[in-house]
């Protein structure tokens, strides 16, 4: 059985982690995001912004800690798997900056591919920002272009998921992957 592999992106705070714990609680495979755990790590060890001070050694531990997951969802057995935030997105993010990264990166995102990418677009109602999240809410909508064009770019046509309760988009999502079955 070959396992499902859905990316549900999106700039910060964009309610993607609320959604990817409201698929947890239906009972399905989740990949969490990663990047909180990275950053709370580096401010162990002294480094307050990893990705503002070294967002190159910042997105190499995210880009591996991503292949890791992805390559992680077959041996799971599951139909389905969920990720919150997919590996195209690392190099989104370093565009935005304009950060030149290895040409690595690109090949590791080129052969790695999601079945299906679902967007959730800024929305101010619901945006915060925190320790973790940094970025403003203008930041929140230039860094979703970033994404759409990256995506784009690896050949994905992304599903953008409309504003709602996290039900309303968690039926959306699945009610999609089932039409497409």
């Amino acid at each position: 059985m070959k396992t499902q592999k859905i990316a549900i992106i999106g700039g910060p705070g964009t309610g993607k982690t609320t959604l990817i714990n409201a698929l947890r609680t239906k009972g399905y495979s989740c990949m969490e995001e990663i990047s909180r755990q990275i950053t709370l790590d580096a401010q162990e060890k002294g480094i307050e912004q990893l990705f503002l001070e070294d967002p190159l050694m910042f997105s190499e531990h995210l880009l591996l800690g991503r292949q890791k997951q992805f390559l992680a969802a077959d041996s799971l057995q599951e139909e389905v798997v969920f990720f919150d935030r997919g590996l195209p997105d690392v190099v989104a993010y370093l565009d935005y900056l304009k950060c030149s990264y290895p040409d690595s990166f690109k090949t590791i995102c080129s052969q790695h591919t999601y079945d299906n990418v679902f967007i959730l677009k800024p929305w101010k109602a619901i945006y915060e920002q925190d320790n973790e999240r940094y970025e403003t809410f203008e930041q929140a909508l230039i860094l979703h272009d970033f994404l759409v064009k990256t995506y784009t770019d690896y050949g994905y046509s992304i599903i953008e998921t409309p504003f709602g309760t996290v039900e309303e988009r968690l039926n959306f999502i699945l009610n999609h992957l089932n039409q497409s079955e």
